[in-house]
């Protein structure tokens, strides 16, 4: 019984590596820089769109999440932006990434270089239904820490 579902996807390119699951119980894909120009230098607190390369038809009740790379995230402070960042069923253009650096260094982005995960993850989409009160709970409103750190 396989837990895979089908996804259709287009290349820029024949050399281009489609993401896979590096682990079993992987949830997350590589992807990859797609840079046939050269590298791109990331000054710190600067952001780049960076293509992939790659085209996705998603499934209609699924979307794509981009997130971090956890490594690039601790070692160099790079990271998503717009984490996730969120591609869905309809859309089909190039897959791209927003990077941004928050480390203190230029870092060199290079063609082929693992830049970010995507998940891709099902979604149930909602009706609202307008009520003049919402049912209680134990919490309530608390938020933004009410509940403590210890």
């Amino acid at each position: 019984m396989s837990n895979f579902i089908e996804m259709k996807v287009r290349v820029a390119h024949d050399s281009i590596e489609l993401p896979t699951y590096e682990t079993t119980s992987s949830a997350g894909m590589d992807l990859r820089a797609y840079l046939p120009d050269g590298s791109i230098t990331l000054e710190t607190k600067q952001r780049v769109l960076v293509g992939t390369g790659l085209y996705f038809e998603i499934p209609e009740g699924f979307e794509v999440q981009i997130r971090p790379r956890s490594g690039l995230a601790l070692k160099q402070g790079i990271t998503v932006l717009n984490s996730p960042g969120t591609i869905d069923a309809d859309y089909r253009g190039e897959i791209k990434v927003i990077l941004i650096n928050h480390g203190d260094e230029p870092f060199v982005i290079e063609h082929e270089m693992r830049i970010a995960q995507m998940v891709v993850a099902k979604y149930q989409r909602i009706e609202f239904k307008l009520v003049k009160e919402l049912t209680g709970s134990e919490r309530g409103s608390g938020g933004f820490g009410s509940t403590g750190t210890q």
